[in-house]
């Protein structure tokens, strides 16, 4: 059995046609389970928080955008198989990848380092690529979101935070996680693909050192110290560094797209 909790008093047994095996984790966005269809394949069922459901036309607005995120091609992304409601809350079927996050693995293992390291690089902005190309922007990207699979990294919750956003019409929370959002993210200007990227380079400088870029502490210091700080760089090797330096401008139009750091 993969690395998964039982379930608790209150979880149901099954979500749709496929019947929960146990958990996979939680947060902010719900509950995750691992589930099985009739024919004993594996899937990672994400069920919803109950405010996305609260509004109907915000839970069909989360839907569609999840829906549409199936378009997305399968380089070093999770696929989105499925979609629905249960007891009123929307739930989302994914692939099933065994491995552990990369978050997990640097607070297990240690720091990612040379040709390790540069693989992570390759496979993760891979896959921004591929969501940016199906018109798509992550916008919760970070080291949670990565999934150490056997053949290489792998980028779940592609789309969610869209959803997210589109469904939550009547809230004013952030959508992602502080500490790796960019600067434009704490504004009312839009959310593009070079968000992502500073993300990237965020997760980048974790995997290297084990640290949060901008360090720890209340929300409102670290959304200060994305805003008018620069995290230090100088454990991340020579070209590496200096792609991360580029993805972490200000500016998000200085920012180097994913198509553009892999070339370099």
């Amino acid at each position: 059995m993969p690395d998964t909790s039982p379930l608790r008093p209150g979880d149901p047994e099954s979500i749709g046609s496929y019947r929960l095996l146990g958990r996979l984790g939680d947060g902010g966005q719900g509950v995750v389970y691992l589930g099985e269809d009739a024919s004993g394949g594996r899937f990672a069922i994400k069920w919803m928080r109950g405010d996305v459901a609260e509004d109907l036309a915000g839970r069909e607005r989360f839907l569609r955008e999840v829906a549409a995120a199936r378009r997305v091609a399968a380089f070093c992304t999770a696929q989105i198989v499925d979609t629905g409601v249960e007891r009123d809350r929307p739930y989302i079927v994914s692939e099933y990848i065994a491995g552990p996050s990369l978050q997990a693995l640097v607070r297990d293992s240690g720091p990612r380092t040379g040709s390790g390291l540069h693989r992570l690089a390759v496979g993760t902005a891979t896959a921004l690529a591929a969501i940016h190309q199906a018109g798509f922007v992550h916008r919760d990207f970070k080291p949670a979101n990565v999934l150490m699979a056997p053949d290489g990294p792998c980028v779940i919750d592609f789309g969610i935070a869209k959803a997210l956003d589109a469904a939550a019409t009547t809230t004013s929370h952030l959508i992602g996680t502080p500490s790796y959002m960019a600067p434009e993210q704490f504004g009312e200007g839009p959310v593009g693909p070079p968000a992502d990227m500073f993300a990237w380079a965020c997760t980048m400088v974790y995997a290297a050192t084990g640290e949060h870029p901008f360090g720890d502490g209340a929300v409102a210091t670290v959304i200060n110290r994305i805003l008018t700080t620069t995290p230090d760089l100088d454990r991340l090797p020579g070209t590496l560094r200096d792609v991360v330096a580029a993805c972490l401008d200000k500016d998000p139009a200085r920012r180097p797209t994913a198509e553009q750091v892999l070339v370099r």
